[in-house]
Formats: structure tokens, sequence, C-alpha cells
């Protein structure tokens, strides 16, 4: 009966099937039988909870060593104490440890980093005689590479160890890694007196993630036999250190290519900017993960080619194969957010909700920034309101999206919230508070906001704060006292902050202001031309016209041009850009015959017609299907 009741344990894959087990062995009288108890309490914990597998275990009249160990292990990762308790109880209930015991314990303690508590554990293992243990006696040396700053105490354990196996040369040489001694490591992998695969690995890993390849490569060279791991980290160090040419040369030379190494090398591509060779290695994939669609959807967003990324993203969901994960979907929400697509990131959101997925931290704030840039503060509220848990990164989003949207009172009164809350500011977020204020015209509150930044949290200002303070008494036609706040900055004041000022000069008339600040701009960054549009531009509209004649003559000789303004619509699934006099799209010919034929007519929006309706986009684009264009223009003839 208890072997019977054994494979159904093994066979249970759902919570119902597990309980439905469980009441058949309280039933028959089996639940204290030596087989079965590590097995409930072990299947428990995976299945429903830890406090579950916590109970039957108490709920077990005569627990063996099996048992505890079982208990002891369920607790890697999720608490120390608990299995710190469970071992003492062990020793009280006069049942002896075996090597797996500290083992696991040791393991739990690493989760944590507890060095105190393991060197008790060390004290036990001595004691109990198990300091002759290779098995053990790994696991002590892996604690301490892991737990402690130094590897004073790795280095000891490895130094007084009577006997050595290969896993003991393995781990101390990846201890040497992992803290950057190169040399260490290697003489400790060249004294080895015999070498396995993992070993080989293990140096080139290290020395990949260094990023000397140089010596990954001679080692790699060196190896009698290669795998996969082999292959794909030396073709994931040549990508992290930018060198492309030598990781597709690599990559070309593998004999088998995995998903791993594809994707590797989808993302080497795309960081160099080579965006159809990453999309063509992306199509030839016999079998693909959501870390490969990932890869691509990431890439499109880091060349800015936000539509592809959203193309793909769609081509994702159709194929099925591998579904969307928190990457992929802040990947997705930052194209929406370049774009200003509103409605695929109201799509997302409504695919977040409908498909449960966990709203992480990033993701969260993915979505608060996209609603918030897209003018949408209600949806952005309402994830912010949604978010179990927030950060600084957070509260900084949602008070510069209501900022930016107009609501500036509501952006302190939730600073003042977070203040409340506990949380202690950064400097970033003092930039995001401080714009609210000039949003809003809020000048003695921005004052008192600096100054509580400087004295209450000890705050260096940065130029970004003293850059929002010139802006907020230079809207608020306060020229003199932000004249004296330049002067008073501890930083040099740079372009930025006289650009600012200039601007305001221009808002308030103050023509002697601005021809005095214009000059001391020439005077300080010479050489710095990135400005001189905006001087020409404000010199004409404050009437000095010979000045910015000067200027654009200027301009002209350094070769500056403006960078074009970029307008975007979204048509359906698509979202198209424009610059002015664009010859890039693909339907320009029928954009400029419709362009032309609107040219010389003069065209007013139909009374009525645009009544309730919420979105360009959701009607055909004139440049698609012009004899739609009576749906929103009336076209009266001159």
């Amino acid at each position: 009966m208890e072997q019977k009741m054994l494979r159904f344990l093994e066979n249970s894959k759902s919570i119902r099937q597990f309980k439905q087990t469980h009441l058949q062995i309280i039933i028959n009288g089996l639940q204290d039988y030596t087989f079965l108890v590590p097995k409930l309490i072990s299947l428990s914990s995976n299945l429903i909870s830890i406090d579950y597998a916590v109970k039957i275990f108490r709920n077990s009249q005569l627990p063996n060593v099996v048992a505890y160990n079982t208990m002891i292990k369920c607790f890697i990762g999720k608490t120390h104490k608990d299995a710190l308790h469970t071992y003492n109880h062990m020793r009280l209930s006069s049942i002896s440890p075996n090597s797996f015991t500290f083992t696991f314990l040791l393991r739990c303690f690493e989760s944590f980093e507890y060095l105190q508590d393991g060197l008790g554990v060390h004290g036990h293992v001595v004691k109990l005689g198990f300091d002759s243990s290779v098995f053990v006696l790994n696991t002590l040396l892996d604690f301490y590479a892991k737990c402690s700053q130094t590897l004073d105490f790795a280095c000891r354990v490895f130094e007084e160890m009577p006997e050595k196996d290969v896993v003991t040369w393995n781990t101390m040489i990846s201890a040497y890694m992992d803290i950057g001694e190169i040399d260490s490591a290697i003489k400790l992998f060249e004294s080895m007196p015999e070498r396995n695969i993992v070993t080989w690995n293990s140096v080139i890993g290290g020395l990949s993630k260094c990023g000397s390849m140089e010596l990954a490569r001679s080692v790699f060279e060196r190896m009698p036999e290669r795998n996969e791991v082999s292959w794909n980290s030396m073709v994931s160090g040549y990508v992290k250190v930018g060198d492309v040419g030598s990781a597709v040369s690599m990559f070309n030379a593998m004999p088998v290519k995995t998903i791993v190494s594809c994707t590797t090398i989808i993302s080497g591509y795309m960081m160099n900017g080579d965006v159809e060779l990453a999309r063509k290695v992306f199509d030839h994939m016999p079998a693909k993960n959501v870390v490969s669609w990932n890869a691509m959807i990431a890439g499109y967003v880091h060349n800015h080619m936000f539509d592809q990324a959203l193309s793909l993203f769609h081509h994702m969901l159709i194929d099925g194969k591998c579904r969307p994960d928190q990457t992929t979907l802040v990947s997705v929400v930052s194209a929406c957010t370049h774009l200003g697509s509103l409605e695929h990131g109201k799509w997302i959101n409504f695919y977040l909700r409908k498909k449960k997925v966990d709203l992480s931290v990033p993701l969260g704030n993915s979505l608060i920034d996209m609603f918030a840039k897209c003018g949408d503060v209600e949806d952005a509220r309402a994830v912010f309101d949604q978010m179990a848990k927030r950060c600084i990164v957070t509260w900084t989003t949602m008070i510069s999206g209501l900022a930016v949207n107009g609501h500036c009172v509501e952006a302190l009164s939730l600073f003042e919230r977070m203040l409340l809350e506990g949380l202690k500011p950064d400097d970033v977020i003092f930039i995001a508070v401080l714009s609210a204020c000039t949003h809003g015209g809020l000048v003695e509150e921005g004052k008192r906001i600096f100054g509580q930044m400087v004295h209450e949290f000890d705050i260096k200002p940065r130029i970004e704060h003293y850059g929002c303070m010139v802006d907020l008494l230079g809207r608020a036609g306060k020229l003199e006292e932000a004249v004296s706040f330049i002067e008073s900055m501890r930083l040099e004041p740079n372009v930025v902050i006289w650009a600012t000022l200039l601007c305001a000069c221009k808002i308030h008339g103050d023509g002697e202001l601005f021809e005095s600040v214009t000059r001391k701009m020439l005077e300080k960054e010479p050489s710095h031309f990135s400005y001189l549009p905006l001087i020409t531009s404000l010199s004409s509209s404050v009437g000095r016209r010979q000045d910015a004649m000067s200027f654009r003559k200027a301009m002209k000789n350094q070769g500056i041009e403006k960078v074009p303004g970029c307008s975007s619509i979204q048509i359906a699934d698509g979202v198209h850009e424009f610059t002015a006099k664009d010859v890039r799209h693909v339907e320009r010919k029928e954009i400029y015959r419709v362009l032309n034929i609107l040219d010389g007519q003069r065209c007013v929006i139909e009374v009525g017609t645009l009544k309730d309706i919420p979105l360009w986009s959701k009607y055909s684009h004139p440049c698609y299907e012009s004899n739609k264009l009576c749906k929103f223009w009336k076209t009266i003839a001159n």
C-alpha cells in the first residue's frame, strides 16, 4: 500500500491530485511511514506552500533524518531562521545529522548571506567528524566564497582539505573569477591535477565576463573538447566587449547553433546597428524562445525602430508559441511611449489584465510613463494605484507625469504623500517636483522645496535643479531674482541656464537683459554653436533683426542646420512618421498626390462630423483611401 501511495504522489501534478492522495494516505493510516513523509513535505512545498509543508512535518510522529533534511531543503531561498530552528529541533530529538543536512543548511544561509550562522554550522561539521567529507567541505567552500567579503575563509578551507576533487578546484577557480582575481584563478587552473569540461568552461566564462577575450580565446583553443557552453561563452564575451566581428566569426564556426547562441548574436548585431542581419538570423532560427523574441523587440527599440518593435510583438502573439513575459512588455510599452501610440498602450494594459500578468515594478513604471506622456493621466494614476510595490522611480514617474499634464498641485500633493509614507527622496525626484512648480507657476512652493532639498535632505543641487529654479523665476517675470540666483549658484552656469534666462527675457520683453545674456553665452562658450539657432530665433522675435542676420550667417559658416520636426499618425496597427519634405515613406507618391489635391483648395471640417470621435486614427487616413475624405472634409471651391 505504501508503494502504491508513493506512486500516486509521484504522479501528482496539481494541488487537487496531491490533496486527494494525501487524504487517502491519512485514511489508510500511512501518514507516518518513512518513505511517504519526505515526499509529502517536498510536494506540498512545491505545489501548495511552505506553510502546508511545515504542518505535515509537525504532524508526523517520528520524523527521521530524511524528513528533517527534506524540511530544511524546502526552506532554501525562503527563510534561514526556520531552517536553523528545524536543525536545532533535530539535535534535541537525538537524531544525528548526515552530510545532506549540512549541505542544505549551508545553502539556506547562503541565500541570505548569513556568515555568522554558517560559521556556527562549520563548528558542528568539525565536531561531528564531517570535516573529512569532500561533499560537505565543497559546500562549505562555496558558502564562504559567496557570503564572505574576502576569500580568506574559503582559502583556509581549501588548503586544509585532506582530499580535493575536481568540484573543489572548480569552486575555488570560480570564486577567484567572481572577484576579478584573474591571475590567481589561472594559476590555480594550471596547477590542477585533472580538469573536466566544467573547469574549462568556468575559466572561459570568467575571463569573458571580465572582458579578457584574448586570454579566453587562448584557453578556448587549448580545450580538448568543447560543448555548447564553451561556444556560447566566447560568443557572448565578444558581444559584451563590442567586438561583433569576432563574435560572428565564432558563431559561424559553431558546429551546432543553439537558441542561446543565435539570441546572443542577434543582441550583438542590434547593439552594432545591423538590424537587417539580426532579423535574418532571427528569421532563420529553427526554434525560438521568449528571450529570442525579447532580444529582437528590444533591439528594434534600441535602434529607434519603434513601429517594427510593435509589428514583431504582434507576430509573436500570432505565432503563439512563446508567451510574452515582463521583459517583452516593458520593451513594447517603451515603443508605444516613443511613438505616442496610446491605443497600443491601452491594448497592452488590457492584455495584462486579461492574462492576469503580475504588474512588476519595471512594467508598472513603464506603463505610467507611457500613459502620462500620451496625456492619459487617469490611466497613469490607475496603474500607480494598482501597483503593490513602488520604488522611488515609480513616484518620480507619476509626479513628473502629473506635472507635464498640468496637474501641478496634485503632483506636489503626491510628493508630500510619499514623504509621509517614509520613502526618502533622491535628487532626481526633486527635479520632477521643481518642474511641477515651474509648469504650475508655483514660485513660493518651488523656493520652499528647493530649500527643503538642500537643508532637510542634504542633497547638493545639480545643474538641473538650478535650471528648474531659473525657469520658475523667469516664467514668473522675476528676472532680477533669477539673475541673482544664477550669481549665487555653487556650480558654474552652463549654456542651458543662460538659454533659459534668454527665453524668459523674450517672454517678458526685456531687451537689455537679453543682450547682456547673449553676450555672456558667447563669451562663456564661444566654440559651442548648438545654441545659435535659439539665439537667432529669439533675436528675430524681440525685433533684433540685424543680430538675427549675423547669427544666421554664423550658423551657415559653421554648417549648422535646424533639426526638422517629426510628426506621426497611427493607422490600424501601424504608426507612420513624417518629416518636412519626407521622401522615405513607401506610400510617398500617393501622399504627395493627395496633398497636391488639397493644396489648391480650401478645406474646412464639416460641422458635426467630428462630434464624439475620440481618435483620428479610428478612420482611414486620406493618403490611403482618398475616396473617404468626405467623412472628414467638406471641400469648398475658391
